[in-house]
């Protein structure tokens, strides 16, 4: 048998391959990158923000105010939607830098899609907290908090995300600048085995209670109701359609 000419189809897929140690691995994503320091978050949107999630006995309640912000100093808009639908039966609060939190929730969002692609079932709440975990830990997300709420066959699960990784499921949770002010009124209202409803009226106070202090928090309040068959958002400018 002839040996392959040079510059045969045969020998310019040798030298491709040459380079790579095993090129039938399937080919792995990389994380988003950037090249923004700490320092030019003081001149980016902020959230500011208080976002809440309540573990309740038909799911989870996830709240959040709806103002962003230049540097904590100037309100850009007064209409943001701080919470996504990033699975089925979870969503996720975007705290922090917005374009963050944005990208982190994309690439959330992406995972879970390829893993019920990949497998046929829905990723659990238990692990999409980890992956969340690991997302923040090791990306360049900068900054964020937020609160992750979903439920799945284990029962319904509210987690705070921390800036370094940290993932601490909770009865509720609070995070952003206003969290001191909604905590107080957590504390006092909180009762195990709430009904959705009555959480939400519970969620709707603590935020009412930071925009009434907190300059980073305003403008209305976005309620995200989680049940086993499915995530409903919506906003209200009014506390009292929600009071």
């Amino acid at each position: 048998m002839r040996a392959p000419q040079h510059n045969s189809d045969f020998s310019r897929t040798v030298d491709q391959l040459a380079d790579d140690p095993n090129p039938y691995e399937p080919e792995i994503g990389s994380m988003p990158q950037n090249d923004l320091s700490r320092a030019d978050l003081d001149n980016v949107n902020k959230t500011g923000t208080t976002t809440i999630g309540i573990s309740t006995a038909d799911g989870v309640i996830i709240a959040t105010d709806m103002r962003a912000s230049l540097g904590g100093r100037f309100v850009s808009n007064k209409n943001v939607q701080k919470v996504e639908q990033i699975h089925p039966t979870a969503a996720l609060t975007l705290v922090g830098s917005v374009g963050g939190a944005q990208s982190f929730i994309s690439s959330l969002r992406a995972e879970v899609n390829l893993y019920g692609a990949r497998r046929g079932e829905g990723m659990s709440i238990d692990a999409l907290a980890t992956l969340a975990g690991n997302f923040a830990r090791g990306g360049p997300f900068f900054a964020i908090h937020p609160i992750l709420g979903g439920v799945d066959e284990e029962g319904s699960h509210v987690y705070s995300i921390d800036p370094a990784g940290g993932v601490m499921e909770d009865d509720y949770t609070v995070t952003g600048s206003g969290m001191q002010l909604a905590y107080g009124h957590l504390e006092q209202a909180y009762e195990p085995d709430m009904s959705n409803e009555e959480a939400k009226t519970v969620a709707a106070r603590g935020i009412k209670s930071a925009v009434e202090r907190d300059t980073g928090s305003g403008n209305g309040v976005f309620l995200c109701e989680i049940t086993d068959e499915g995530v409903d958002i919506h906003g209200h400018h009014d506390f009292d359609e929600v009071l």
